[in-house]
């Protein structure tokens, strides 16, 4: 009998070993609802400098635990102060309005400072004040007179002079003038040759007649117009089903571009003088399928500048358009092998487009270099081994520039935004900002102080005021107060690095432990992904909660984000290029090794259970490699994916993917024999990998996506069912590419997923309701 019954124990043990492992939602809860973005909502993460009258002082409101309090901060003496005393403004409000206020959040608007600074004035509660900084004292000041308000919709677009009024009709510009202006209102039509799909409205597929918005924008400081209008009347339809459309579903039809498309939207750019009535059209046809964007006009109107790029994406123009004849003028013509990065690209004009401050990655690492009106090259501004990125501040009478650096310090993660110091004419940079961390930088106006916060994953964040020289004039502005988030149990995500597939790149990320970690047991991992190639995902910032990522590991796992080879322009040509021709499977080597390395280095990861999830291109790599690596990856859940990129839009697959072109000749009536070029893609398909599949996928979609369409993950679904696998599915009716309230459904049945096949708890597959474990005890 005792035998049987040791036996019996022996065997009810092996059976439910894994269900003794049970998600922890309580605690997933306990960080969901009004947890931590409740504490991040009552507690400032930012100093924003409010600058006074243009100088260098300035202002700033900072929340704590203890409440909201302004300081006045003075750069020249190297002093910070409460700008006031809360009780001196609320007893003093109160004395003339006869109400109570909370002293320890005064919502204080409207601040503003008499020349001499010795009065603050201010509205609180719907009233306007005076606050005497001297005296102490509040007095209510007078009313202001209403003036009658200018009925403004939001189809209205106001000349720089307000005279004049611009709007899209019929798929046509018309204007009127002002009549608060005393301008004659009577319409005047600007265009004739608008049409559905070739509009010079907003919204160029409505085939409505009331006013829209306009596409077009106007010159800063005079009244001329610009457009540049998509023509997309030859581009193929898609379409989704809104079947949540009342009383009937109603089927929307759309124009999208797709990879190898034969019939791409082309550009047509216009400049219209509202003053004289007149349209200038402009020739920019370079290349066939050609892309063009506006990057400058001048504040005098009489110059345009806009870029086009092949369709291949190797090589790109940029020109100069006279608005009033329409003469093009090409000033710099860049090649760029496989293609030019789109993402980080950056163009700078100065004094009315004399100076060009012209990014490249002509070296193998972007820098920008100074050209000037003409397109002729003065000199290179910045160089080395490292990424210039984007551009903080300008001071054009010193012509010093300051901009974000990354990999400037070797040392440091080359995610991280480096503050340096530039000239525009002559090369070399200062490092303004040498702290191990994610920097920002607000500049006064004259940009001789800067005020610097930085902070990384697990560091809060650091406010420090500095000169244009990186000399630290107050080091602390102020100090966050998350104390209620660690009272709670909340762990900052752990930063590491490890090696890329090759051996050789290193890889960053960051790694998220449930609040009640126990080194001793074993975890479960979980890669949250995105492969790029224009960003990765993977949080350089201070942040409480980061996305789904915390929470989800707060049921029982570790979760990791970490870089990948191809996955972003930050780190030089070369790292990001890696992917190109490879869209599918050009990330997976590397998550896999970095979940091996990561398991290799830490007991408590059980490299037997790997999940991987993601959204979007997240979506497409966590099929890919749940089928690419069944014996590894045991879960993955997938969402928006666009599994068969071949549909997807032409820009982002036939830049990072590359299109094959050939030429051909043909002949037709108007050019008789002439050359044209073919395209061509093929790109391969989740849908191929299909029948490798092992492990437990969740499929998940909106049905009104019209970005990633619903049709990836229904090819997905067909070509799985073929291959006779079994896996789940979500739909999610009426949702885009983005959730929206169905959000935290999706969160969920995330975390039921993993829980079920990471952990072993089935127990969410009992529930009626989708939070029914808030009623459970662990």
């Amino acid at each position: 009998m005792k035998k049987t019954f040791v036996l019996l124990c022996l065997l009810l043990a092996y059976l439910g070993g894994d269900a003794q492992q049970k998600a922890n939602y309580k605690l997933a809860e306990k960080f969901t609802q009004m947890g931590l973005s409740g504490i991040a909502a009552r507690n400032s993460m930012q100093v924003v400098p409010h600058y006074i009258h243009g100088g260098e002082k300035f202002w700033f409101e900072f929340r704590t635990d203890e409440g909201t309090m302004y300081y006045l901060v003075d750069p020249v003496k190297a002093e910070k102060r409460l700008l006031f005393k809360n009780t001196d403004i609320a007893q003093g409000v109160s004395s003339i309005t006869r109400k109570a206020y909370n002293e320890k959040d005064l919502q204080l608007s409207n601040i503003d400072f008499s020349k001499d600074m010795l009065k603050m004035t201010f509205s609180l509660g719907g009233g306007d004040f005076e606050y005497n900084m001297k005296t102490k004292k509040v007095k209510e000041l007078p009313k202001k007179e209403k003036k009658e308000d200018m009925v403004m919709y939001t189809w209205m677009s106001f000349s720089p002079d307000t005279n004049y009024l611009v709007y899209a009709k019929n798929h046509n510009l018309y204007m009127r003038g002002n009549k608060y202006k005393g301008q004659d209102t009577t319409e005047i039509q600007l265009t004739t040759n608008g049409e559905r799909y070739f509009s010079y409205a907003r919204n160029g597929q409505d085939t409505v007649s009331d006013e829209e918005a306009m596409a077009g924008r106007w010159f800063p400081k005079v009244n001329k117009v610009y457009v540049l209008r998509q023509d997309n009347r030859n581009s193929d339809e898609m379409a989704v089903i809104n079947v949540l459309a009342k009383p009937k579903p109603v089927l929307e039809r759309y124009k999208y571009d797709m990879a190898g498309d034969k019939n791409l939207s082309k550009w047509v750019l216009s400049v219209i003088d509202v003053d004289k009535r007149k349209v200038t059209d402009f020739n920019i046809e370079r290349w066939q399928d050609q892309d063009a964007e506006v990057r400058y006009v001048t504040d005098k109107g009489d110059k345009i500048f806009f870029e086009r790029y092949n369709r291949v994406r190797d090589e790109v123009e940029l020109c100069v358009g006279n608005t009033e004849t329409g003469e093009v003028k090409v000033l710099i013509h860049e090649v760029d092998k496989p293609y030019i990065d789109y993402h980080m690209r950056n163009i700078v004009f100065l004094n009315e487009g004399n100076d060009i401050l012209y990014r490249s990655e002509r070296t193998g690492w972007a820098h920008y270099y100074h050209y000037d009106g003409n397109g002729n090259l003065k000199n290179t501004i910045t160089s080395g081994d490292w990424v210039a990125g984007q551009i903080a501040a300008i001071d054009t009478a010193g012509r010093t520039v300051y901009l974000y650096a990354h990999g400037y310090d070797k040392k440091m993660n080359p995610y991280y935004y480096q503050v340096v110091k530039a000239h525009i004419d002559r090369e070399g940079v200062k490092l303004l900002s040498p702290e191990d961390g994610q920097h920002k930088a607000e500049f006064s106006k004259s940009r001789k102080y800067f005020v610097d916060s930085y902070s990384r994953v697990d560091m809060e964040p650091r406010f420090t005021l500095k000169d244009n020289n990186g000399r630290v004039i107050i080091k602390d502005l102020a100090k966050v107060d998350v104390r209620r988030a660690y009272e709670m149990g909340w762990r900052a995500p752990e930063r590491f690095v490890v090696k890329a597939a090759d051996g050789l790149t290193d890889l960053h990320g960051i790694m998220w432990k449930p609040a009640d970690f126990d080194p001793n047991k074993k975890y479960p991992i979980i890669s949250s992904v995105y492969p790029g190639p224009f960003f990765e995902y993977v949080s350089t910032s201070f942040s409480l909660d980061d996305s789904y990522n915390m929470k989800l590991a707060q049921i029982g796992f570790i979760v990791v984000s970490m870089g990948h080879r191809g996955g972003s322009p930050m780190r030089g040509k070369f790292y990001h290029r890696y992917g190109y021709g490879n869209l599918r499977d050009y990330p997976l080597a590397d998550d896999k090794y970095a979940i091996e390395q990561l398991a290799d280095r830490y007991s408590f990861i059980d490299i037997t259970k790997v999940g991987i999830f993601g959204h979007s291109g997240g979506g497409f790599m966590s099929t890919a490699a749940l089928c690419t690596y069944p014996d590894f990856y045991t879960a993955a859940v997938s969402s928006s994916g666009n599994h068969d990129n071949n549909i997807y839009n032409n820009g982002w697959v036939e830049i990072h993917h590359g299109v094959k072109e050939t030429k051909e000749m043909v002949k037709d009536s108007v050019n008789g024999d002439h050359e044209v070029s073919k395209f061509s893609v093929k790109v391969p398909t989740n849908m191929e990998l299909a029948k490798n599949l092992k492990g437990h996928l969740l499929l998940v979609t909106g049905d009104m996506d019209k970005n990633v369409h619903p049709a990836h993950t229904l090819r997905m679904v067909d070509a799985l069912i073929k291959a006779g696998k079994n896996f789940d599915m979500l739909v999610l009716p009426g949702k885009t590419h983005g959730y929206g309230s169905a959000d935290g459904f999706f969160e969920r049945r995330l975390w039921f997923h993993f829980a079920k096949y990471l952990l072993g708890d089935t127990t969410a597959d009992h529930y009626g309701n989708i939070e029914e474990y808030k009623g459970i005890e662990n």
